[in-house]
């Protein structure tokens, strides 16, 4: 009877120790979604000028226009088409902190 209770009890530690993990991975998995709904804007990592929305006031350098559009975390503005020489420049532009703004204030 001694061994069968020795099989028990390590049975129930091995169980705990995989709900342990599992809560553990869950709450940082949480954790993470969290942080990345709060900080979901790039526009204050690149330290751009925003609207009200949290849009960066960038000037489109395909169309030359002004235009309010939300900014990922890698400096992607949401206008961004990959492989286009322009949108390629303005990615870059935002990322070292030259990208052309403006200001409604003006």
């Amino acid at each position: 009877m001694d061994e069968r209770w020795k099989h028990v009890l390590r049975q129930r530690i091995r169980e705990i120790g995989r709900r342990y993990e599992e809560a553990k991975h869950a709450y940082w998995e949480g954790r993470e979604e969290v942080e990345g709904e709060r900080d979901r804007s790039g526009a204050p990592r690149y330290d751009l000028p925003t609207d009200e929305d949290g849009n960066a006031r960038l000037v489109c350098r395909r169309y030359a226009e002004r235009r309010p559009v939300p900014v990922d975390r890698q400096g992607r503005p949401a206008c961004f088409e990959p492989d286009h020489p322009d949108c390629e420049g303005c990615r870059e532009d935002i990322q070292d902190g030259t990208v052309e703004t403006y200001d409604d204030h003006l």
